[in-house]
């Protein structure tokens, strides 16, 4: 892979076994450079968040993003203009002037599940009415930016969705499903009929109990307007933040340069314990060095208190399916939505997907599994929509997970719950490092910093079907994973 300048443009140039092929340079989803990225069997793996491109057609095949590249010939016309780096896939428009509604996309988290299912029916040739609730006051945004307090946050533009027939009703919040009559109410008394559904409610805020519940300084980061609050009474002032999850130790890590003081309160002597090993954990937590107690205001078990302006709440979550309880579809005893292969529940014509569901996981012996990931929810929309249409496909893809912090990302994918050792190459104190996560005698996950694209070469073995034995990880020597992934 290279590339190359045109003038009026960059473009990504590929040969891979004689042929060539041109296409965008950088990834549609944060724009990272695809040249840096991993080349294998006709697709280009992103090196920073793992999506996969056909270099012949330049169709995203892998998530997390919602647009697909733009191809060039390899040979160019003389003043030809490069400077679009992503294009949006071809999508019939719907045919529905005097029908009743057929489909109805619920969405209450305003994610990326519900509008890649809209997408891929529109994509796929769906005629039909498609109609997205979410009890947001937005069109649906990158959630995973919030914690960084960015701007940019818009997936779509309500002129795109408007383009492709995708209606959007907001502050729209269901309180109950009746699956005999297909019929969704919302809070406002509203109700409205579906012949498909698409539960895709996510998490909420796991329960706390405190006293000052109504006081205006105290967040859970959910929305734009949290993100937007915290940043404002956080200004020179000191902030604590409420739990050590990757929400909370993003919000810590974004605030460091605005706040007067940030303090972390955790029950983990070491955040991310469970998910990165203890290792992984302690050379993070020494980047920000925030775990500690030296401000006021927010009283701890022991009795110190900490002086807080601004206070976020980061303490884990739980499935937003408490509205469901009485519909008959069905849920494990914490709330999450069980489906199947095809994202279908329980009852005819219902699917869910994205944080709220337990789902089959095929490189886990179809194991039901729930697998939070912002990457993974675009799949099971995908998955979904085909399934909607009769065109049942399985889940194929390598989760893949992402933190930035303090100027640092760990990138993580594979699924490692259970994992039984940590094999780690490089320097933990110097942070740049792979760690190989592994159960009995097989790699299950890797996570990264300043190794790209290491964890994405993993992604694209463990994507193949292939095995990689803890053996080979030990040795120190990774050549032949490199050579493995990029052939």
């Amino acid at each position: 892979m290279r590339e190359v300048d045109l003038g009026s443009g960059r473009a990504l140039l590929i040969k891979e076994h004689g042929e060539f092929s041109a296409m965008g340079h950088k990834c549609p989803h944060y724009g990272a450079p695809l040249v840096k990225g991993v080349l294998s069997k006709g697709h280009v793996r992103c090196p920073w968040h793992g999506a996969c491109f056909n270099i012949a057609t330049g169709d995203i095949e892998d998530f997390p993003g919602l647009d697909s590249l733009p191809t060039f010939q390899v040979t160019f016309p003389a003043g030809a203009a490069l400077q679009s780096q992503k294009r949006s896939k071809p999508m019939g428009f719907a045919f529905h002037f005097l029908t009743v509604k057929v489909m109805l996309l619920f969405n209450v988290s305003a994610g990326p599940a519900g509008l890649v299912c809209a997408e891929t029916l529109r994509q796929e040739g769906f005629t039909d009415r498609i109609v997205m609730c979410t009890m947001d006051r937005h069109p649906p945004y990158d959630r995973p930016k919030l914690s960084k307090v960015s701007e940019q946050l818009r997936l779509r533009s309500m002129d795109f969705l408007q383009d492709h027939d995708i209606e959007l009703l907001t502050e729209k919040e269901a309180v109950a499903i009746d699956v005999k009559t297909r019929s969704v109410t919302f809070e406002d008394g509203l109700r409205m009929e579906y012949r498909k559904l698409f539960i895709a409610t996510g998490n909420k805020p796991k329960p706390m109990t405190y006293k000052g519940k109504d006081v205006k300084n105290v967040f859970h980061l959910r929305t734009p307007e949290d993100a937007n609050s915290i940043a404002r009474l956080a200004n020179n002032k000191n902030a604590v933040i409420v739990g050590t999850s990757f929400v909370g130790m993003e919000v810590a890590a974004a605030l460091t340069d605005k706040a007067h003081s940030v303090s972390v309160i955790g029950i983990e002597s070491v955040p991310f314990k469970k998910a990165l090993g203890e290792k992984v954990g302690k050379a993070i937590m020494k980047v920000g060095a925030l775990l500690g107690n030296q401000l006021k205001e927010v009283v701890l078990k022991s009795g110190k208190v900490l002086r807080a302006d601004v206070c976020v709440i980061g303490a884990g979550s739980v499935p937003a399916t408490g509205f469901l309880k009485q519909s008959g579809i069905h849920m494990d005893s914490k709330g999450f939505i069980t489906v199947n292969k095809m994202m279908q529940t329980n009852v005819d014509g219902v699917f869910a997907g994205g944080d709220v569901v337990m789902f089959p996981f095929p490189p886990r012996n179809n194991k039901k599994v729930n697998i939070p990931h912002w990457q993974m929810a675009h799949v099971h929309g995908r998955v979904a929509a085909l399934s909607m249409m009769g065109r049942a496909t399985e889940i194929k893809t390598v989760p893949y997970f992402w933190s930035a912090m303090f100027g640092k990302t760990i990138r993580y994918a594979g699924y490692g719950d259970g994992f039984d050792d940590v094999i780690i190459q490089g320097d933990l104190d110097e942070l740049r490092f792979v760690a190989f996560y592994t159960r009995s005698e097989e790699v299950v996950a890797v996570a990264s910093m300043n190794y790209d694209p290491i964890v994405s070469r993993v992604a694209e073995v463990l994507g193949s079907g292939k095995t990689i034995k803890k053996r080979d990880v030990e040795t120190g020597d990774i050549s032949w994973l490199i050579d493995k992934g990029s052939q």
